[in-house]
């Protein structure tokens, strides 16, 4: 499995991870459905909240380890080593779909709007307890695993619809609409 299938915000759950297939949050699997629809791509504030993104697989082969490895007690913070600002993760996708699927799926779609209050500039963890400890570090590094997921995304769009349906729609329209 990879992140959309498998890249997803570290801090994330696994259970989010597997459902979302590591994108993350809900927010990230509508920036592909409305780019393939040619819709705004909402974007808080200046985009330039920053997040670590993780594969996945590299974050199960992660909680695999401490399971099997780590001390009992002990607190291990698993990161990527992949920090984004989220308008850079809205251009990749973008940058991608515009080159091999629909050439008119460009940086025009962005729509910035009101950032939400207290939204964290920066979801930072030191996640050189585990590699230290258990000698664990991601094998996939942003570029390619980016690259995966939106193949996957695209080769799965029934899945895609099915995830970003319903009471999602409701949750959508309440989080963006006259923002």
């Amino acid at each position: 499995f990879f992140f959309f299938f498998f890249f997803f915000q570290a801090e994330d759950g696994i259970r989010d991870a597997q459902e979302s297939r590591g994108l993350g949050d809900v927010y990230k699997r509508q920036i592909m459905n409305n780019a393939l629809a040619h819709k705004d791509l909402p974007v808080y504030g200046d985009g330039m909240q920053i997040r670590d993104w993780l594969y996945v697989e590299d974050h199960c082969k992660a909680i695999d380890m401490v399971i099997n490895e780590g001390i009992v007690g002990e607190v291990y913070n698993v990161g990527g080593h992949n920090e984004k600002p989220n308008i850079a993760i809205v251009k990749t996708i973008i940058k991608y779909i515009g080159e091999n699927v629909d050439d008119k799926v460009s940086e025009d779609l962005i729509k910035h709007v009101k950032d939400r209050k207290g939204h964290d500039r920066r979801y930072g963890i030191d996640p050189q307890k585990i590699k230290d400890d258990l000698n664990w570090y991601p094998e996939t590094m942003f570029e390619q695993g980016i690259v995966k997921t939106i193949k996957w995304y695209l080769e799965n769009k029934e899945w895609m619809q099915n995830v970003t349906s319903g009471s999602y729609q409701e949750y959508y329209k309440k989080m963006y609409d006259n923002k």
